[in-house]
C-alpha cells in the first residue's frame, strides 16, 4: 500500500490545531494537509477536562481565534463554551474532514536527501500502525501528558476511605453534594474548583502549601459591552483583543520592574474582597514576586465570595498523612475530609511525546535551541506551538501558525525544500526555554529547549513585538537556512 503524503501533518485537534488548520487552509491555497488527533473529539484541553467550573484564566477576546470574533457576553467563558466555540470554528472552516481521529503520533523521522518527514501514530483503538509522509510537520498538542496528570506521593493516600480525584480525570458519576471535600492546591484549578463546588458540598476546604497571587476580574469585560451596543463584531473584537493583549502586557512589565507596586495593588484588592481581620499573609501573599508564576483571576471575585459566606475555607500548611477520614497536616491539625481533590498540577510532554529523528540520529530536546519560540536548531521543517505563559495562549498560536503558513508559501515560491533553523555561535549563553517557577515547569524544564541570548533565538513573551517578528518580519535572517533537498539538486 502506498504511504499517503500530505504537504502539512498538524498534530493536535485543540485550540491550536484547529486555529492552525485554518490558517494553513485560508492562507496556503493549494496546500494539502491533514490533522492527527489522538481523542475520538476536537477541543484538546477543553475536551478532556471537566471538572466543576471549568473556564478559561485569560478573557476570551484573547483566548479566540484572531480570525472568529468571540460573540458571547462572558469574557470569562466556561469550558463548554470554548469547546463550542472551538467545534464551530472547524466547521465552519470544514476542517473536520482533513482530521484523523484516535491517531495518537508515536515518531517522526526526517530524510534529507527527500526533505520529508515519515510520520508513524497509532490508531488508539486497534494498536495498528499507521504511516504518513509529509513536507512540514506542525505539533500543536501543548506540552502536558494528557493521559496523566501530576500528584505528589501522599503518604496514607490508600488509608483514606473516600474518593482522591484529580481534576485532569474528573469522574462523570463523583457525587459530592452535603460532603466535605478538601481541594489541595493553589493554582487556577484549584481557585475555580472552590466556588464551583461550594454551592452543593457541604463545606470545601482549599489546602496549599503556599499561596498564589489572585486577583478579582469582571466577567464581562466593559468596553466590548459599550462597543457592541455601536459596532459589529468584526470591528469590537479587535479593538478589545488589543486593549486586553495591552492590559494585561502592562501587568505583566510593570510587575518586573515595580514588583513591590503590584504587591500594594493586589493586596489591597485583597483586603477590600475578604472579611475583615482576614489573614491575608498567611494565605494570599506568595513568597514569589508577581509572574514569577502565573497570577490566578477569579471572575467577579467568585472565590472571596464564597469566603465570605464561610461555604469554603482556606487552610496554608503541609501535609503530614492522609488518614481514613481526611488530611493530618504539619500543624497536628486533622482535615476532615470525604472527598479530595488533587488539584496539584501537570506533568509537562513536549511535542506531544513524539520521538522526533533527522538523518537517523535522535533529536534530544534539551540540546536544541528554539528559533522564534516555535522551531527547534537543527530540525528541518518543523513547528510547535507553546502559548504565553503571562498572556493567552492563542495570542502566540494565532501568530505561529500564521508564521507556519509564511513559510511553506516562501518555499515553495522560491524552490526550496528545507528551512532548518540554526543554533547561535559557540559559547552564547542559554537558558530554559520557559522561565516561570511554577512546579509544573521545574518539574520538566530539562527536557525542554533552551533559549539564546537575543532574536532569534529568544522568547520574549511580548505579543506586540511578536506581531513584528512574526507576522512582519524577514524570513531568511541569521537563523534560518533555506535549501533544497539532494535529490532535487542532483537532479
Amino acid at each position: 500500500m502506498p504511504v499517503e503524503h500530505v504537504d502539512v501533518l498538524i498534530v493536535g485537534a485543540g485550540l491550536s490545531g484547529v486555529g492552525a488548520a485554518c490558517q494553513v487552509k485560508q492562507k496556503c491555497p493549494g496546500t494539502t494537509f491533514a490533522v492527527l488527533e489522538a481523542r475520538d473529539a476536537i477541543g484538546g484541553t477543553w475536551d478532556l477536562f471537566r471538572y466543576p467550573g471549568i473556564r478559561s484564566d485569560s478573557d476570551m477576546f484573547t483566548l479566540g481565534y484572531r480570525f472568529r470574533p468571540w460573540t458571547q457576553a462572558k469574557a470569562i467563558a466556561d469550558g463548554p463554551s470554548i469547546r463550542a466555540y472551538i467545534r464551530e470554528t472547524a466547521a465552519e472552516h470544514r476542517i473536520g474532514e482533513h482530521i484523523r481521529f484516535g491517531h495518537r503520533v508515536v515518531s517522526a523521522a526526517w530524510d534529507s536527501d527527500r526533505a520529508r518527514w515519515t510520520v508513524e501514530a497509532e490508531r488508539t483503538g486497534t494498536g495498528e500502525t499507521v504511516r504518513l509522509t509529509c513536507g512540514f510537520l506542525f505539533t500543536c498538542s501543548g506540552y502536558y501528558r494528557y493521559d496523566e496528570g501530576y500528584t505528589p506521593d501522599f503518604p496514607g493516600r490508600d488509608a483514606f476511605a473516600g474518593p482522591v480525584v484529580h481534576p485532569q480525570h474528573w469522574p462523570e458519576d463523583l457525587d459530592y453534594a452535603g460532603k466535605r471535600v478538601v481541594v489541595i492546591g493553589s493554582g487556577a484549578t484549584a481557585v475555580t474548583l472552590v466556588p464551583a463546588m461550594a454551592g452543593e458540598a457541604a463545606h470545601v476546604t482549599m489546602l496549599q502549601r503556599s499561596p498564589s497571587y489572585v486577583l478579582a476580574m469582571p466577567e464581562r469585560d466593559p468596553l466590548a459591552e459599550l462597543l457592541r451596543r455601536v459596532l459589529p463584531p468584526r470591528l469590537t473584537y479587535p479593538v478589545v483583543r488589543w486593549k486586553n493583549t495591552l492590559v494585561m502586557a502592562a501587568l505583566f512589565q510593570l510587575s518586573r520592574r515595580r514588583p513591590g507596586l503590584v504587591k500594594r495593588i493586589v493586596f489591597g484588592a485583597l483586603k477590600r474582597s475578604l472579611p475583615e481581620g482576614y489573614d491575608i499573609d498567611r494565605h494570599f501573599r506568595p513568597r514569589y514576586e508577581p509572574w514569577d508564576q502565573r497570577m490566578c483571576f477569579v471572575p467577579n471575585g467568585d472565590l472571596f465570595k464564597v469566603l465570605r459566606e464561610g461555604s469554603a475555607s482556606v487552610v496554608t500548611d503541609t501535609i503530614e498523612t492522609f488518614t481514613e477520614h481526611g488530611v493530618r497536616l504539619g500543624s497536628g491539625e486533622e482535615l476532615p475530609a470525604d472527598v479530595i481533590v488533587t488539584a496539584t498540577g501537570l506533568n509537562l510532554l513536549p511535542v506531544g511525546g513524539i520521538a522526533l529523528t533527522v538523518d537517523g540520529a535522535p533529536v534530544e530536546l534539551a540540546d536544541t535551541v528554539a528559533y522564534k519560540g516555535m522551531m527547534l536548531s537543527g530540525v528541518p521543517n518543523f513547528a510547535l506551538t507553546i502559548g504565553y505563559t503571562n498572556a493567552s495562549w492563542t495570542l502566540k498560536a494565532d501568530l505561529v501558525a500564521g508564521y507556519v503558513c509564511r513559510l511553506v508559501n516562501h518555499m515553495r515560491e522560491h524552490g526550496y525544500q528545507q528551512c532548518t533553523p540554526t543554533a547561535p555561535g559557540a559559547g552564547a549563553p542559554l537558558e530554559p526555554l520557559i522561565d516561570l517557577k511554577a512546579g509544573y515547569v521545574l518539574r520538566g524544564v530539562d527536557s525542554m529547549p533552551k533559549q539564546g541570548p537575543a532574536a532569534p533565538w529568544r522568547l520574549y513573551q511580548n505579543y506586540p513585538r511578536d506581531v513584528l517578528l512574526l507576522r512582519h518580519g524577514p524570513l531568511d535572517d541569521e537563523g534560518m537556512r533555506f535549501s533544497r533537498a539532494a535529490t532535487a539538486a542532483a537532479g
